[in-house]
C-alpha cells in the first residue's frame, strides 16, 4: 500500500470512512477538513489504533489552503503519494428557487476544491515522478434528477477534468474517479428545503450504503500495481435503482 495519503472532507462520511480504512493498511495520513474538533478527534483515534495521521484545518475551496495540505505531508513524511478529494457540498433545491450562495458552495468545493488539490500536488508528483489522484465524483455525474441540476454539473465536471488530466500525464501520474451512489453521509444535512430533505431521508433509508464501501474502493485503486490504472469506479446499494 502506498506510504503518504491525503484526504480532503476527512472529518465525517466518506473521507473520514477512507481515512480510516487506510490508517488500518499502515498508510500515514494527512486528514484535513474544516471541523477542526472532529478532525482532531479522528487523528487520535487513529493514533490511538497504531495509526499514523497529521490534521491540517482546510478549506477546500482556498488555493492556499489545499498548498498548506500537500506541504504539510512532505514537511512531516517527506512525500505525498496520494490525494484524495472528497471534500464535498450538496445544498441541492429547486433551480427555480434561484440559489445562487449555494450554487456557488457547490461549485468551490465540489469543482474547484478539486482543481485547486491537483494545482497544489501536481508540481510535487511531476517532481517526484509518481503520484496518484482519487477524486470523488457521483452517480449524478451521469444521471441527474430535479433539485440536484447543479451538483451532478459539477459532478460531471469532476469526471471530465480527472479523465483529461489522466490523459495528459499517462504513464506518468494515475488519476482515478470513484462514483458513489447514494451513501451515508451527512450531505443531507446540506439540504435546506424541509420536504426535500424529508424526501431524501426516506430514500437513504431504503438504499443509502455504508461508506466503508466507498473507502474499500478507494483502497482498491490505491493498491494497484504502479503501471496499472483504474480510470473509474462506480458503486452503488444493491437496492438502488
Amino acid at each position: 500500500m502506498t506510504n503518504v495519503v491525503a484526504v480532503t472532507g476527512a472529518s465525517s462520511g466518506i473521507g473520514e470512512a477512507v481515512a480510516l480504512h487506510l490508517a488500518k493498511q499502515g498508510v500515514q495520513l494527512v486528514l484535513a477538513a474544516r471541523g477542526e474538533d472532529k478532525l482532531n478527534a479522528l487523528v487520535a483515534r487513529i493514533g490511538d489504533s497504531g495509526g499514523t495521521a497529521v490534521a491540517v484545518s482546510a478549506d477546500v475551496s482556498r488555493r492556499d489552503h489545499m498548498v498548506r495540505v500537500v506541504n504539510t505531508a512532505r514537511h512531516r513524511f517527506g512525500r505525498l503519494d496520494v490525494l484524495v478529494s472528497c471534500a464535498g457540498a450538496m445544498p441541492i433545491g429547486p433551480m427555480d428557487d434561484l440559489a445562487v450562495d449555494d450554487w456557488n458552495q457547490m461549485v468551490d468545493v465540489n469543482l474547484k476544491g478539486v482543481l485547486y488539490g491537483i494545482a497544489a500536488a501536481l508540481p510535487v508528483f511531476r517532481e517526484q515522478d509518481s503520484g496518484h489522484f482519487v477524486n470523488i465524483a457521483s452517480t449524478a455525474a451521469r444521471k441527474t434528477t430535479p433539485n440536484q441540476a447543479v451538483y451532478s454539473a459539477t459532478k460531471a465536471a469532476v469526471l471530465a477534468l480527472s479523465d483529461g488530466l489522466r490523459q495528459e500525464f499517462a504513464g506518468k501520474l494515475r488519476v482515478t474517479v470513484i462514483s458513489p451512489g447514494f451513501t451515508e453521509t451527512d450531505f443531507i444535512s446540506h439540504v435546506r428545503d424541509d420536504q426535500l430533505r424529508a424526501q431524501m431521508q426516506e430514500a437513504a433509508a431504503k438504499f443509502a450504503m455504508d461508506p466503508q464501501a466507498v473507502a474499500k474502493a478507494v483502497g482498491y485503486a490505491i493498491e494497484q500495481p504502479e503501471e496499472v490504472n483504474i480510470g473509474e469506479i462506480v458503486i452503488r446499494s444493491l437496492n438502488q435503482p
